[in-house]
């Protein structure tokens, strides 16, 4: 059975193609999601020669001495950084292709999440490494209640759900990925104005592309920025907050370190604590 159609894949592809040639203006949140990658593989002690950077908008993303090839939903993106165009869960390279996949920023919008980590799994080569970032559950909550504010009894769907870090932990194990971690890091951005917020998203090309997405009147439009600007501090600015949950998945093979089977261990805990 095939995912719901979650998002308009043809809006989505326009919007990254708007989006592009401003893109460097509102790239900060990528930005943060390529540092925290960076600083995840500068952890890990093996090479990697053959790299996917899945979802590269400019192809900021660089490895000294590996290939990388780039492959973006946006038309736009792909033919800017030379790459590939096409969707997350309809990959189109063979199987055990690479040895690194990174993913920065896209994968929040993808119809069948589960699907599009099974391929990420698939073309990695075993040992392969997949590191992986998106904006996840717990962001932008002051939009978000301002939108509820605006639309009263009658809410529309404004911004598309989110992950929440657990469950793209399950969603790495259910993919077979090996030794998977899933952890979330915050960062707080002030604004002035909804306005200015809301052009930060469609300069990152993160707006509302749900099929079932609702058109907002001025009045809605107006309803909304006065209650995003009533959470405003001393200084005129209200904090809005993004989630970034971050992924660490190894396609499985055989030198990995494996968890001890249960029953194995050969010391209690209470003699480890001692005598209380």
């Amino acid at each position: 059975m095939s995912a719901p159609a979650i998002f308009d894949r043809a809006t989505r592809r326009v919007r990254r193609d708007r989006a592009r040639p401003r893109y460097a203006e509102h790239d900060f949140l990528r930005t943060a999601m390529l540092d925290g990658i960076t600083e995840r593989l500068e952890a890990v002690t093996r090479s990697f020669g053959e790299v996917l950077d899945l979802g590269c908008f400019d192809g900021a993303f660089a490895l000294p001495g590996a290939r990388i090839a780039r492959f973006d939903p946006g038309f736009g993106f792909a033919r800017s950084a030379r790459g590939v165009q096409g969707d997350e869960d309809r990959l189109p390279f063979a199987d055990s292709s690479f040895d690194l996949v990174v993913s920065a920023g896209v994968l929040d919008q993808v119809d069948d999440l589960p699907g599009a980590l099974a391929l990420i799994r698939r073309v990695l080569r075993p040992d392969g490494l997949l590191l992986g970032a998106f904006v996840g559950a717990g962001s932008l909550p002051a939009l978000r209640a301002a939108w509820r504010t605006a639309d009263g009894e009658r809410p529309a769907a404004r911004l598309h759900p989110l992950v929440e870090v657990r469950a793209a932990g399950d969603l790495l194990v259910r993919a077979g990925f090996a030794l998977p971690v899933a952890d979330v890091e915050t960062l707080p951005v002030r604004y002035r104005t909804m306005g200015r917020l809301v052009d930060d998203l469609r300069g990152m090309a993160a707006s509302n592309m749900l099929a079932a997405r609702s058109a907002a009147t001025r009045t809605h439009l107006a309803r909304a920025a006065a209650a995003f600007a009533a959470g405003a501090d001393s200084e005129g600015r209200t904090t809005e907050r993004f989630s970034i949950v971050f992924l660490t998945g190894w396609a499985p093979d055989p030198s990995q370190p494996k968890p001890a089977r249960r029953g194995s261990g050969t010391t209690s805990l209470a003699a480890t604590l001692g005598p209380a």
